[in-house]
């Protein structure tokens, strides 16, 4: 089975691949506001890359936040309506000792 005729998103998969993303983008990196805007757009242009080769038959659109560590924390939330057999979201949290990154990938099923 090629994973391709699977009905639904599979999250697990997704978050795997942004997971590794994300490690390959922010691992072994301090906090740098210099360095964000490219951080950011490396990891969504990333994580979109690997998630397009999958070959199945969705539209992903992939956020991606780092902020600095602090005492405030870091909250984000999000909601969707659609179809919830076919469409599926997942959410990557990664952290270091100096800053917080929440990736989101929504995928929404192409009818052919």
């Amino acid at each position: 089975l090629d994973g391709r005729n699977e009905v639904g998103f599979n999250a697990e998969e997704a978050h795997n691949i942004v997971k590794d993303c994300v490690d390959g983008v922010l691992g072994g990196e301090d906090y740098n506001h210099n360095n964000i805007n490219q951080w950011t757009a490396s990891i969504v242009e990333q994580s979109l890359t690997h998630l397009v080769k999958l070959g199945k038959a969705y539209k992903y659109i992939v956020t991606c936040a780092v902020v600095q560590k602090s005492a405030y924390g870091f909250h984000t939330a999000s909601s969707c309506f659609w179809d919830t057999t076919a469409d599926g979201t997942c959410t990557v949290r990664w952290e270091n000792r100096t800053m917080n990154c929440a990736v989101n990938v929504f995928a929404i099923a192409i009818v052919l």
